[in-house]
């Protein structure tokens, strides 16, 4: 199906929610097919027929509760088939959605919905299942808020960064952006399309597994399977339950991490890649899952602000990808920045952030001007000065994590001091470790402390945390 409507730049800023799309995108786009195809699997197949007609439910409980066209919703849901129908039923009234992810805590909650202000939250009538469950069996129960507001922009959908560097920016895309990105996707020949299947191992409130998975697999026609666990033997077996259909696996550097030690997984001849995104993947993790499963890791840089920027499906241009069609991207002072027609960031008028039709990533990059591939060499915001002399502790944090005995490795500056935490084995040996490291780097790049764990602390969405003080109080935990 081609992808057109009016191009985002042409949206005037009072426009309401939806205005740069057709009125019937969700079921154009997202919705239509016959009525027995499967779409989506949460541990039981869901076709067509079925999800339109929960979405439809959905629809008249959140127009019951106050919520139409111009209006605003947040949502908190766990990954499952209530939050996909509360969504796509949201969109469908043409209301702006924020998500907020179901495992923050309640106070986290009411500070974004105090900085939000949604008319209406939607949450679940029951608890959310344990930590390790793909999936939870919801009732979504929307409640109307006495000071929420409508629209004031005309953005379809609200996102909150993962926070794992600092405080968590708001992020908002049109539907227009929405159906450019799914374009973006349409056009890679590696990624999956009709007659595929799609593994999400991604949370469905950030990008990748909200667009490149859940929004693309409705759209490409690829079913879409979330696995029961998210354990190593969970995602195979979801990998596993497939007999026809070339299956892609989507998540983060850490899936392919836990995948990849695994000592001997089972036979899976539908498995035809794994994709991951998120952070830059350490040096040596593509071949070791490569070895392991005879399919290629393929990875892919975006950002919440625009989506998917640039790809590497088969693993073979790596750290290098390639930008993905009518992305426009530049270095300024080795930062890479990309042309936007409007700040990604409503009520924020940053120019260090967004200025002059270009958005300011912060990530240090390399632009080939050749071939135009581009590789991202870390945040340039990680840059610190010891002694009068500049480190990256993006530099410092590879060369860690490619040591032998160390699985992962984050580097931070706190106090005028660079420390890093690094998850090893328990018997690992670490003077060797701190051998290594002098050999390969200068006196005043080497990190003042070294702490051994046997695993870092993560966001909630599978990122590596960097805040000094909670990797501290994990270090001595563990003691």
């Amino acid at each position: 199906m081609a992808l057109t409507g009016i191009s985002p730049s042409s949206l005037p800023p009072s426009a309401p929610p939806h205005a740069d799309a057709p009125d019937n995108w969700v079921t154009r786009f997202l919705l239509d097919g016959p009525e027995s195809e499967e779409c989506l699997r949460f541990g039981t197949a869901v076709d067509r027929g079925t999800l339109r007609a929960l979405v439809d439910e959905q629809a008249a409980r959140l127009a019951a509760a106050g919520l139409g066209p111009g209006g605003t919703a947040a949502l908190r849901l766990p990954p499952s088939l209530g939050f996909v129908a509360a969504l796509l039923a949201c969109w469908h009234l043409r209301a702006q959605v924020a998500l907020l992810d179901h495992r923050l805590t309640d106070h986290e909650i009411e500070l974004a919905v105090e900085r939000l202000a949604p008319q209406v939250l939607v949450g679940s009538a029951h608890r959310p299942s344990a930590a390790l469950r793909g999936f939870s069996e919801v009732e979504p129960v929307a409640v109307r808020l006495p000071n929420g507001r409508p629209a004031r922009t005309g953005h379809a959908l609200v996102q909150l960064s993962s926070g794992s560097t600092g405080p968590a920016k708001v992020i908002a895309r049109t539907a227009g952006d929405l159906i450019r990105e799914l374009g973006c996707y349409q056009r890679l020949v590696d990624f999956p399309g009709e007659g595929e299947r799609v593994v999400l191992l991604s949370s469905v409130v950030h990008v990748l597994g909200l667009v490149g998975g859940l929004l693309n697999s409705l759209h490409a026609h690829a079913p879409l399977t979330v696995p029961d666990r998210m354990t190593a033997a969970g995602i195979l077996a979801a990998v596993a339950d497939e007999a026809e259909r070339p299956t892609t696996v989507i998540g983060v550097p850490f899936h392919a991490e836990l995948l990849a030690g695994v000592a001997a997984p089972p036979a899976l001849p539908r498995l035809r890649r794994m994709v991951v995104a998120g952070e830059l993947v350490r040096p040596g993790l593509p071949a070791a899952f490569t070895a392991r499963y005879g399919v290629p890791l393929g990875t892919m840089y975006g950002m919440t602000e625009t989506g998917v920027i640039a790809t590497d499906l088969d693993g073979v241009l790596h750290p290098a990808k390639q930008p993905v069609h009518g992305m426009e991207l530049r270095l300024v002072a080795r930062e890479l920045q990309l042309g936007t027609a409007a700040s990604p960031y409503p009520g924020l008028d940053d120019p260090t952030r967004w200025s002059d039709g270009w958005l300011h990533t912060r990530d240090a990059a390399e632009l080939d001007p050749a071939t135009g591939l581009v590789t991202v060499l870390g945040r340039r915001d990680s840059q610190v000065s010891i002694g009068g002399l500049k480190v990256d502790l993006g530099e410092v944090e590879l060369i860690l994590a490619g040591l032998p005995q160390v699985r992962e490795a984050v580097v931070v500056f706190d106090e005028g001091a660079i420390e890093a935490y690094l998850a090893t084995d328990e018997d690992a040996d670490r003077a060797l470790v701190r051998d290594a490291l002098a050999q390969r780097l200068a006196a005043y790049k080497r990190p003042r402390r070294l702490a051994f764990l046997p695993q870092l602390p993560r966001t909630a969405t599978g990122k590596l945390l960097r805040d000094p003080a909670a990797l501290r109080a994990t270090a001595a935990a563990v003691g």
